[in-house]
């Protein structure tokens, strides 16, 4: 099958880089191998010193990538299949590393702290590999949505292929959407309420397609169904060749997965809130309601996912084609750094806080606020809060 199309260096300055990608998924293959040649067991733990350690500094050393596509070059992009290919061969490398730590997870070479690491690492691939789902699950082309599908298997996180698309876009930056972080939401308080919220909304809104269609819930058209089956396919053949024993295993790497995956959203949306229209409806998502940064290490390895303005503004546009915009509020750092600050609430408040404050002059009541622990909030009582809180991180009232 041809790889390239229209694209060419010029087109695309970043063509070349994105096989990088699929470095992600081979720090499921690596351990084994650096540890034998090595004899160094850190390498168990490959997967979360690379995301936490080693891409926050090449994030550092490399800097900002704020290169556009060019409008005349969009369709011969989007039609490259070079970059489809990027995301395809995500899925095989993925697999293929699961096998092998099925196979050492169960076997008697390795103490259980080395066990722990590996299924660490894989539960970071795992969680990486949902963002190729993300990619894949946006397309409206049969091959790649199920790709998707196959793609969470290792997560167990099938429903996100539904949430995401038809809850989280359509609800993104309000109150209603659970994974939309609040202005002072700690992340640790934030994860079960995206976690649980996500999957009820999920199981709503297929619930709901499934009545407009006339079927019932346990139908072969259920695409949650389609994808827990995937889960249950993948785990039923990894457990029927290696045993019960690979189970808590999968289930380790699979809940570091959904951690990293929600630590994400946390960053993305944090505090911020759609305007409303006079008719009190939410205005149509645009590039200000999502945290944007064009740190070019991370942008490479997560398909441009940090560019998630654009991508909510433009659902469509695949993500080479993604742009940075003048009208995002900015990251100071990428996202593999962020999540550790996120891990880390008073450091989180303090770095972000003010940026959020700032993206809406001062004005608290335009953010997304996390609502008190008591009901029946009164107006005054909000306007007083804002008051105080603005005064908190910036030693005066917030502008009106």
């Amino acid at each position: 099958m041809k790889l390239t199309g229209g694209g060419s260096s010029r087109i695309d300055p970043k063509r070349h880089l994105w096989m990088l990608g699929l470095l992600a998924p081979a720090c499921a293959l690596l351990p084994s191998q650096l540890v034998l040649w090595t004899g160094a067991p850190v390498f168990w733990w490959i997967g979360p010193v690379i995301v936490l350690i080693v891409i926050p500094v090449l994030d550092w050393v490399v800097g900002e990538d704020g290169t556009n596509p060019r409008d005349e070059d969009y369709e011969s992009l989007s039609n490259d299949r070079y970059y489809r290919w990027c995301t395809y061969l995500f899925l095989p490398i993925q697999l293929t590393g699961l096998g092998i730590a099925a196979y050492l997870w169960t076997g008697d070479e390795l103490a259980v702290v080395d066990k722990l690491g590996l299924a660490v690492t894989l539960g970071f691939v795992s969680g990486i590999g949902i963002n190729a789902a993300h990619e894949l699950g946006h397309r409206v082309e049969h091959l790649e949505r199920w790709l998707a599908k196959i793609a969470l298997a290792q997560s167990a996180y099938g429903h996100f292929f539904i949430e995401h698309n038809r809850g989280h876009h359509a609800r993104v930056a309000t109150p209603e959407d659970p994974a939309s972080a609040r202005l002072g939401e700690p992340l640790w308080e934030f994860l079960p309420r995206s976690v649980i919220g996500g999957f009820r909304s999920a199981v709503e809104l297929e619930r709901r397609r499934l009545k407009r269609k006339k079927q019932r819930w346990l139908s072969i058209d259920n695409h949650i169904l389609q994808a827990w089956s995937m889960s249950v396919l993948l785990f039923g053949a990894l457990t029927a060749v290696f045993g019960i024993a690979v189970l808590p295993w999968l289930l380790i790497q699979a809940v570091i997965a959904v951690g990293l995956l929600e630590t994400v959203n946390y960053v993305e949306h944090y505090g911020l809130l759609r305007a409303k229209r006079p008719n009190g409806r939410y205005a149509r998502c645009s590039p200000r309601d999502s945290w944007n940064s064009d740190r070019l290490v991370t942008n490479i390895f997560l398909f441009h996912l940090q560019r998630h303005s654009d991508h909510h503004a433009n659902p469509g546009r695949r993500y080479q084609t993604l742009r940075s915009s003048m009208q995002a509020p900015q990251l100071p750092a990428g996202y593999a750094t962020m999540i550790v600050l996120a891990a880390i609430p008073p450091l989180w408040r303090s770095v972000m806080d003010p940026r959020v404050l700032a993206h809406y002059d001062g004005d608290i009541t335009l953010a997304n606020v996390q609502p008190r622990r008591r009901a029946g909030d009164a107006e005054s009582e909000g306007k007083r809060t804002s008051v105080s809180l603005g005064k908190r991180l910036w030693g005066r009232s917030p502008a009106t």
